[in-house]
């Protein structure tokens, strides 16, 4: 699976980029995660890129926009998850949203 991971700035997404690449090489998952800025990503440049959009908290009010702009899944990372980078809960948040796909 190919995650987008939209956030504000990239401090705090960088820190859990390399914390979720890390944790999904260990538990043998073929999942790639890259993060972009919500602010300047243009998402018809990289929708082909990806199969599910995750949200940066503080941007969860842009969670529309970024649906419409990219037409994949797209879901807000619970706050606390965020900030602690719960690799194990967000793993279950991106299982949980592939789900509600259809497939």
């Amino acid at each position: 699976m190919r995650i987008m991971l939209v956030c504000a700035g990239g401090m705090s997404s960088s820190i859990l980029v390399n914390q979720l690449v890390r944790f999904f090489k260990e538990r043998g998952l073929n999942w790639s995660v890259s993060a972009h800025s919500g602010v300047v990503v243009d998402y018809d440049q990289v929708r082909d890129n990806y199969d599910i959009v995750l949200i940066a908290p503080q941007l969860s009010y842009r969670l529309n926009d970024i649906q419409s702009g990219t037409g994949l899944i797209c879901g807000v990372i619970p706050s606390f998850d965020y900030a602690t980078a719960n690799c194990v809960n967000i793993e279950n948040f991106i299982k949980n949203l592939w789900k509600g796909k259809g497939d």
